[in-house]
């Protein structure tokens, strides 16, 4: 799956993912392979990666919104929190 994380300001991450799991306002949920088209509000939290060669990374963001369609994943997020 490709994902694209952007703020207003800046591209935070761009590549290929084996999944996402996101704080949205509902509660958390991952989005694998050929998940259903989805469009969803992010709450403050952290956004958890599983990269393709096997490795994670966390971004911790304000909130945003999140858009799944055919393999292809947005995170349009208003900021990020710095550690």
């Amino acid at each position: 799956m490709h994902l694209v994380v952007l703020t207003p300001d800046k591209e935070l991450f761009q590549g290929t993912v084996t999944s996402v799991n996101v704080p949205a306002i509902g509660g958390r949920f991952e989005v694998l392979q050929n998940h259903a088209p989805i469009v969803a509000a992010l709450e403050k939290g952290e956004v958890r990666l599983k990269l393709s060669k096997g490795e994670t990374k966390s971004i911790r963001i304000e909130n945003g919104f999140i858009e799944v369609l055919r393999n292809e994943i947005s995170l349009l997020v208003t900021g990020v929190i710095e550690e």
